[in-house]
């Protein structure tokens, strides 16, 4: 089993103000690695590390690495375009653009040269199908995006992340703002997903966590405390702040 992503002493600034704290952690190819952890954390700041979205915030800065392939994502020579669409974000509340459910897919594949020819319904149609949304929207195309339902959206905005054919997908609580129902169905595509993709989930859900990904991480004040199998961290922790977060004792 292959490392996707090798974290290796990762340290993360907002100005003075420390947010990731010498993270080591390795990311499974193929494989869905969840973050777990109180508000505030660091989990998201260390998920949007990774394809450098923090980048665009003033005043941060970074120590450590974060090796994609072998290859560290801060390096100067690395073109962070390139970066995102190896490294696909999916966010916490659906965002579909106001546009139709097809142009929302082919965004990013139009703006990237991919749609030569003929073959950007066949991508459109792929994606929608890789999403288990093809059957629900196919006859309705070219109607606007933004009538679908938080679930269908939700899973819309996926198909429009692999569209562009990423190799890691980061998802930073993408059930937070669904029902029980399409929580479930976005659980089952993740797990199918993860056979061509490698995942990295921010969740508050720890059932979710325990129910969905293959390794999970606990995050607290900016530190990884514990990192392993996901069966071994609920069932067995090694660590006793992490036997407490889980069990609800604290945080």
């Amino acid at each position: 089993m292959n490392d996707k992503l090798t974290v290796n002493n990762f340290s993360f600034y907002y100005g003075s103000f420390q947010a990731l704290k010498e993270l080591n952690l390795p990311v499974k190819e193929h494989q869905i690695t969840a973050l777990i952890g109180p508000s505030g954390c660091g989990k998201s700041t260390f998920l949007r590390s990774i394809n450098r979205m923090n980048d665009t915030i003033g005043g941060t800065r970074v120590q450590g690495e974060i090796l994609l392939d072998g290859k560290n994502v801060y390096d100067s020579d690395v073109d962070v375009v390139e970066l995102r669409q190896r490294v696909g974000m999916v966010f916490q509340r659906p965002n579909p653009f106001p546009q139709s459910i097809y142009d929302n897919v082919a965004f990013g594949p139009r703006v990237l040269g991919m749609a030569k020819n003929n073959n950007l319904a066949e991508i459109v149609e792929n994606s929608l199908q890789d999403v288990l949304l093809w059957d629900e929207v196919k006859d309705n195309l070219n109607g606007p995006a933004q009538n679908l339902n938080p679930g269908q959206q939700q899973r819309l905005c996926i198909a429009r992340t692999i569209a562009v054919r990423p190799e890691v997908i980061l998802m930073d609580e993408p059930c937070s703002a669904l029902d029980p129902v399409a929580t479930l169905n976005v659980e089952d595509l993740m797990r199918q997903l993860a056979q061509a993709y490698t995942i990295v989930i921010v969740t508050h859900n720890m059932q979710q966590a325990a129910r969905a990904s293959d390794w999970t991480g606990f995050f607290w004040l900016g530190r990884l405390v514990e990192f392993g199998e996901t069966a071994e961290l609920f069932t067995n922790p090694r660590e006793e702040l992490t036997e407490l977060y889980i069990t609800g004792r604290q945080g």
